[in-house]
This record gives structure tokens, C-alpha cells and sequence, in this order.
């Protein structure tokens, strides 16, 4: 199999709530005006749409090439049993899968983005499902690739390896041959696959019981207005200026997390010892090892982010100390750490004003980068507004033969989202950069990197922002967005990294992971990374069992270490020349051709040292301080 998304669901680059920090709001003494209704889809002007044209001219396009797509399939039975016979035969079949899945990305994008316009179009959602079922089908007919190139035996995969018609897959195949190790006899890999549905149990009862079971009741707003409390509103809630309001969603939210303990306790559990049990099936040393090895990343990289956070959290104390001054407050608690210091800053961009801020903020890419990214912006990459149905949030969708697409939902009063429309921006030209330079094979990076080039692009609009920022208090509310982007992706993720660590070694050693001591690994945890000073409330303990990233562990890291290298690498492209500057641009171009590490060594940060996340944690310390003297 190619390392292509064909055969399953597009990926596409998304600003996520990690990365997402809440941004301050205006208080008001008096009820909002509603909102004017959101237009239907037919009513939004075209010029405000993306233009998916270069994907597929219209759905009957895309049907034509769906349907003789589709009967591609059979072609795998071709060299079923054939793969060990000839280097000939193996680059025969990998040219054919690789053919295979880029159609079929293209078909699969542009069903998602169709989808994504208006999720209430049937029509829409039956050219995804149709697309699904059938990449469904591709996925088992192919399925064969891997374990017939896997028992190939290593003194003929050699010669393979040094013909001329696999030189192209080399690299391809080479990360595939590093597997064997952990790959099993056919008969103990069906027994596995046989398993998928049961080992995501866990994740499910959790999915089901957060997102639809657990009902937390409602209470009134800081304008007297009742509103329902769910996970998605317990946000805004949170930045209530009223404390009474804050205190109460806090205790209201947990209450019902107290009422579940137990059960979210098992589903925890259940989820990590999954987790366990796969990386022993495979012969891996441990759960945390099996879930690296993909992207070669050791464990010290993990163990390096966590003992430099642990080193500069003095820096994150005097923060929530600021906090607490500035908001005139005997103690702090955890519902007064979203709540606005500064007022909202009245800033009102245009879409056309937000992309020029935007571009010219990231001058420093060169024109050659800002060139492209305009044409993009100002044209038809961008989905701009919200609509009726729409897909709330934002995204990049980035194929090889389209163009790198962004979904927004934009606000010109919104701050926030001029820097939401520049961190998909970097993931879009990402996409571009690394199609352009690279065979469909390997331009398509992995989620280590991914959020480098979001976050860098973050970077410079801010450092542009407050450059250019009017008054103490414009620059003071910059400055604050920058260090609770630092806190909630580097410092909070790395303390979800270390529960993910700790209660996976727990449970490895034998140890049962009850409610108790859930609670009492995170309980330490929160001690330790919130500082003496800070008001812990009891309920707190509970939030290790509502974090969903929890069922995906050792993912959260690539947060924290994705915005330590924007940072230091985006320091470094600011402060130097010509080469600092193709260094960069050299990643962006890189796709997965090199392991992430690789990439981001020639970028010019080496990941497996602490330099980087020093040098972001340092520069959180300077602003901390900035932040004190502005206010």
C-alpha cells in the first residue's frame, strides 16, 4: 500500500482545539441582538465559494470517474501471489496501487468538500458514502500487498531493492520492510483484523456516553439568558466575565463526570489496555514505543518535552499569579484561566483586508510563497462564510491534484479568526509545496510536521500584529493570545503527554487502573503543573476522564513539539538570511520523503535535543513578563 489516503477518509489539516485557544470577548451589560439567519447555500454569491473545479468540473463529472474508478478494483487479482517473482512484477503492482489510490483521493476530496458545504444535502452525502463503500472494497482487495511484500525473503528484497524499476518505491518500500519485526503469520494478522471492532469499544461507550448520554442541565448566562450546558457551550461559559457564572458551569459539568466515574474509569482502562495489548501482540517493548515507531521518533523526544516543560513551569506559576492580580482575585481557580483579562479589542477585517494583513505579515516567506498564497486567498481556495448546513469550524484539504482548499466560517469582527485563516493557510501551502515538489508517493506529510507550518505562519502575523500595535493595551492583548496559544499547546498537551505516559506504565506493570488512581496520577499532575499558589477544586480531578485525545494516546506530544519548532524555527527564518529561509522553504517542499525528524534537522531544528521547546518556553517566559509591565 502507498502512503495515501485513497482507501480510507481524506485527511485533511485542521485547527484544533489544542492549537485553538478561547480568545478574549467584550462584556456587555445588556443582551445581544440575534444573529441575522445564515443564508441557504444556493444564496451564497459564488465569489465567496471555494471553486471545486480542480478536483471535478461537477458531480457528473466526478460520477464518470467514479464509476471507471470503481471498476479498477479487480485489477489487484492481477498480481495476487506475484509479488516475490521479479522486481518487474513488484513495481508493476506498486504502480498500479499507486495510480489506483491517487484517482481515488481526487474522488474522495471532492465528495468531502461537497459534503462539507451543506451536511443536509443528501446528494452530497450519498457521493461520500458511495465513495466510502467502495474505497471499503479497495482496501480488502489490496489488502494482500503488505504481507506478500513482507514475507519476501530479505537476501532477494535486497536485489529488488537495487533494480532500476523499484527505485521509485524504494523509500516506500523500506518503511514498509522496517514493520516485518512486528508483523505476524497470515493466520494471527486475520485473527487481529478480525478484532477492529471490538478494540474500539472503549472509544465508542466513551463517544457515546460524552457526546450523548451525559446531560449537564442549563443555567443562566452573565445577561440572565438560559442556555444549555454541553461540552461545546461549557467553553463559552468559561468566559463569562461573571465568576458566579464560571463557578457554577465548572461544578455543574462535573458533577455529572463525578456521577460516571466509575464507568468512564473502565472505558479508560479499556482503551489503554488495548493499547498495550496491540503493542505486545507485536513484539514491541511498549505501548508508548509501538505508537512512535511509525514516524522513528524515540522515546527521549517524548522524555525531552516533558523534563523542559517541567523546567520552566516557574514561568507558567508567575502567569497564573498575573492572572490573578490583574483580575483582582484572592485565589485562582481553574474556571478563572479562559475568562478575558483584556477586553475584546475592536479590530474589524474584511475578508480582502484580513488576507492582505495576512500576506503581508509573511513577507518574510518570499514572493514566490506570498505570490501563490494570494491567488489562493483572493481566488477560489477558500469556502469563506458560514451558511445554513455548512460545517462549522475550519479546515485545509490538501490533495495532489486539486488545489489545497480552506474551509472557513469567517467573522470580520473576529480577531481570531484572521489568525485562524493564517494558520490553514500554512497547512494549505504545506500541501501546495510539497505537491509541486514531490511524486504523489511522498508529498503527503504526516501529522508530526503538520502543524509546523500552521503554527509558524501564527507566528509571524503575531510578531507583524503587535509591531505594528497602536496602544499598551492592543499589544498587551496580543501578547496575551500568544501566551495561552503556549499554554494550551505546549504546556497543557505535554501534561495529557505525561498521564498518557505515566497510567500506560502503570497498567504495563501490572498495576489496576481504578478511579482512585486515575484520579491520583492526575491530581499529582495538576499540582505540579499549576503551581502552589493556585486554588486545585476536587472536581478537577475528574477532567482526565472527559479528554477524548486520551483514546488516541501518544498523540497529543505532536502538539507541543509542532509549535516549539514553529517557534524556534520561525525565530531563525525572522533573524537570518537567504539560507535560514531555503531551509524552511525546503521542508514545506518535503512531504514525507524524509522521516519527520530529518525534515525538521535540515529545517534547521533538531527535535531530538531540547533546544527547540527551551527556546519556545523561554520566549513564553519573556512574554509573561511583557505582559506584567503592559498591565
Amino acid at each position: 500500500m502507498t502512503a495515501t489516503q485513497a482507501k480510507t477518509k481524506p485527511r485533511t489539516k485542521t485547527k484544533t482545539k489544542a492549537s485553538s485557544q478561547q480568545r478574549p470577548s467584550k462584556s456587555r451589560t445588556k443582551a445581544k441582538p440575534k444573529p441575522p439567519a445564515l443564508p441557504a447555500r444556493g444564496d451564497v454569491k459564488a465569489a465567496d465559494t471555494w471553486d471545486l473545479k480542480s478536483l471535478f468540473a461537477s458531480d457528473q463529472a466526478w460520477e464518470r470517474a467514479f464509476r471507471a474508478w470503481e471498476k479498477k478494483i479487480d485489477g489487484y487479482a492481477e498480481f495476487r501471489g506475484t509479488l516475490g517473482q521479479s522486481a518487474d512484477r513488484l513495481a508493476a503492482c506498486l504502480k498500479f496501487d499507486s495510480q489506483f489510490d491517487r484517482q481515488g483521493e481526487r474522488l474522495g476530496y471532492y465528495a468531502m468538500l461537497r459534503v462539507t458545504e451543506d451536511t443536509s444535502n443528501s446528494a452530497s452525502q450519498a457521493l461520500q458514502g458511495r465513495y466510502q463503500n467502495v474505497a471499503s472494497r479497495a482496501g480488502q482487495a489490496a489488502s494482500y500487498i503488505r504481507p506478500e511484500i513482507l514475507k519476501i525473503p530479505a537476501a532477494k528484497m535486497k536485489k529488488f531493492l537495487a533494480a532500476k524499476p523499484l527505485r521509485p518505491y524504494r523509500l516506500l518500500l523500506e518503511r514498509m520492510l522496517r514493520f516485518k519485526p512486528h508483523t505476524l503469520s497470515h493466520k494471527e494478522e486475520q485473527l487481529l483484523a478480525m478484532q477492529s471492532e471490538m478494540a474500539s469499544a472503549a472509544s465508542k461507550a466513551f463517544r457515546q456516553l460524552n457526546d450523548a448520554d451525559l446531560k449537564f442541565g442549563a443555567l443562566k448566562n452573565e445577561h440572565g439568558e438560559s442556555l444549555e450546558l454541553t461540552n461545546s457551550t461549557y467553553a463559552l461559559f468559561m468566559r463569562s466575565p461573571k465568576r458566579s457564572v464560571r463557578r457554577t458551569a465548572f461544578e455543574q459539568l462535573y458533577g455529572q463526570y463525578q456521577a460516571h466515574e466509575n464507568t468512564l474509569a473502565a472505558t479508560l482502562g479499556g482503551s489503554i489496555q488495548r493499547d498495550i495489548y496491540y503493542a505486545r501482540a507485536r513484539r514491541h517493548p511498549s505501548a508508548r514505543e509501538a505508537a512512535l515507531f511509525a514516524d522513528r521518533v524515540p522515546v527521549s523526544v517524548y522524555d525531552n518535552l516533558i523534563e523542559s516543560v517541567h523546567h520552566h513551569l516557574p514561568a507558567l506559576y508567575r502567569y497564573y499569579d498575573l492572572r490573578r492580580r490583574k483580575m483582582r482575585l484572592k485565589q485562582i481557580h481553574h474556571y478563572d484561566t479562559y475568562v478575558p483579562i483584556l477586553s475584546k479589542i475592536e479590530k474589524r477585517h474584511t475578508w480582502r483586508q484580513a488576507c492582505q494583513v495576512i500576506l503581508r505579515a509573511l513577507e518574510p516567506l518570499g514572493s514566490d510563497y506570498c505570490g501563490v498564497l494570494e491567488q489562493g486567498l483572493l481566488g477560489r481556495w477558500c469556502d469563506r462564510y458560514p451558511n445554513r448546513g455548512k460545517q462549522s469550524g475550519a479546515f485545509s484539504a490538501g490533495s495532489y491534484d486539486g488545489d489545497p482548499y480552506i474551509l472557513m466560517n469567517y467573522q470580520p469582527d473576529v480577531l481570531d479568526h484572521v489568525f485562524t485563516l493564517a494558520h490553514e493557510a500554512g497547512h494549505s501551502m504545506h500541501s501546495y509545496c510539497s505537491s509541486q515538489a514531490q511524486p504523489f508517493e511522498y508529498y503527503n506529510y504526516t501529522i508530526f510536521v503538520a502543524e509546523v507550518a500552521s503554527t509558524f505562519n501564527e507566528q509571524l502575523l503575531s510578531r507583524y500584529l503587535r509591531d505594528r500595535a497602536r496602544t499598551d493595551e492592543e499589544r498587551a492583548y496580543l501578547i496575551n493570545h500568544d501566551i495561552d496559544s503556549i499554554r494550551g499547546t505546549i504546556i497543557r498537551q505535554t501534561m495529557f503527554a505525561e498521564f498518557e505516559k505515566i497510567t500506560h506504565e502503570l497498567a504495563e506493570a501490572g498495576e489496576p487502573l481504578t478511579v482512585e488512581r486515575f484520579k491520583t496520577v492526575y491530581r499529582e499532575l495538576l499540582v505540579q503543573y499549576f503551581g502552589p499558589d493556585f486554588v486545585l477544586d476536587d472536581a478537577l480531578d475528574l477532567e482526565c476522564f472527559r479528554i477524548p485525545h486520551f483514546y488516541r494516546a501518544f498523540y497529543v506530544y505532536k502538539y507541543a513539539t509542532g509549535l516549539s519548532a514553529a517557534i524556534a524555527l520561525s525565530h531563525r527564518v525572522l533573524e537570518g538570511g537567504a539560507s535560514e529561509l531555503n531551509d524552511y522553504m525546503s521542508f514545506l517542499r518535503g512531504g514525507c520523503s524524509k522521516y519527520p525528524l530529518d525534515l525538521l534537522r535540515d529545517a534547521g531544528v533538531d527535535m531530538e535535543q531540547p533546544d527547540a521547546v527551551n527556546t519556545a518556553l523561554e520566549h513564553f517566559g519573556h512574554l509573561v513578563d511583557e505582559l506584567d509591565d503592559l498591565l
